[in-house]
């Protein structure tokens, strides 16, 4: 049996320390889903002691493999409680009742990948800019403490309210570089994650592949080979040239960025903190960025039809105290 135990059992002292004792129930009010995925589903929340608005992940670990999933809330927690900075998600605590457990975090508005969904068109480049720039402080501060995400995509680069960005989603996180399981996103895959199976080890300089992969999927709505099958997109990444921005509109700058992040062999790929130096995010850009962008999103969220609008309406929900505001509220 691995460290952990079976599915809940708290019998070792180290994995009790992780779990607060009380009942979630009594501490969490207005629950509104957000979002789901394989583990479960993520809440807007308000903390009945302090109003604060937070977000809540609920991870069950009871049904099939209920030893499997409990081992992926312990790595998980264990990963968020060591983050410490501006650019990842803070961490509030974790709770357990009824075979699920409760992963307490600070509220975002939304990701990339929602803005991309809303305004149904590619970010401007000084946007671009901004989210990678943060995004890519997120890496190197985990890179630095040895640290891998494994899982960078627009989807999991988060916007909080006072326009910071932040990494999130760390299910897929390793703690200790290098690494060489197969995890990950298929189309946002490093070449060399996807050889470990064959080839050996890799470490934080997948991230910076995703991250490129990521700068695409932001300048064209969706990463390359997104309309080809999983399996074939894999084989397409191990075995082809890297793809590039297709559009003759975005700078020098721009372009070379992703062309550092998508080198092939990651020896000849730069690293987080190198990349930290490259006029692409270094070049002066108004402070208000992402501040702007929220709020344009916000605007547009109004203007959404009914069905786009219960899907996104979540961006709005810091807003007031009962929810979105400034919208009549349809069917």
């Amino acid at each position: 049996m691995p460290a952990g135990g079976r599915a809940g059992s708290l019998k070792d002292p180290d994995v009790a320390e992780l779990f607060f004792k009380d009942d979630p129930e009594k501490l969490f009010s207005d629950l509104r889903e957000i979002g789901h995925g394989s583990f479960g589903a993520v809440y807007f929340a308000r903390d009945i002691r302090n109003s604060e608005v937070v977000a809540i992940k609920k991870m069950s670990y009871s049904g099939k493999q209920s030893n499997e999933k409990w081992q992926d809330i312990i790595k998980e927690v264990r990963f968020l409680q060591k983050l410490r900075h501006p650019n990842t998600i803070q961490y509030r605590g974790c709770y357990l009742r009824e075979h699920t457990a409760w992963l307490v975090m600070e509220y975002c508005l939304g990701s990339a990948s929602d803005l991309l969904e809303v305004h149904k068109k590619p970010l401007q480049e000084v946007e671009i800019a901004a989210v990678t720039h943060g995004a890519l402080q997120g890496l190197a501060y985990l890179h630095s403490h040895n640290m891998i995400h494994r899982d960078v995509k627009a989807g999991n680069i988060l916007l909080s309210e006072p326009g910071l960005v932040k990494l999130g989603d760390f299910g897929s996180a390793s703690i200790m570089a290098p690494a060489n399981s197969f995890v990950g996103t298929p189309y946002w895959m490093a070449p060399e994650v996807i050889l470990a199976m064959d080839e050996g080890q890799y470490d934080g300089k997948v991230d910076v592949w995703s991250l490129g992969i990521t700068c695409i999927e932001l300048a064209e709505r969706k990463p390359p080979l997104f309309n080809m099958n999983a399996m074939s997109a894999l084989y397409h990444i191990a075995q082809n040239e890297s793809p590039v921005l297709q559009s003759g509109h975005w700078s020098e700058y721009f372009r070379n960025f992703v062309d550092s992040c998508l080198q092939k062999i990651p020896q000849d790929r730069p690293t987080s903190e190198v990349l930290l130096k490259h006029r692409f995010v270094l070049r002066e850009r108004p402070p208000t960025v992402i501040m702007d962008l929220i709020q344009r999103t916000k605007d547009a969220v109004r203007e959404l039809d009914n069905l786009q609008y219960r899907k996104m309406k979540k961006i709005l929900f810091q807003e007031a105290p009962n929810g979105p505001a400034g919208r009549t509220p349809g069917p």
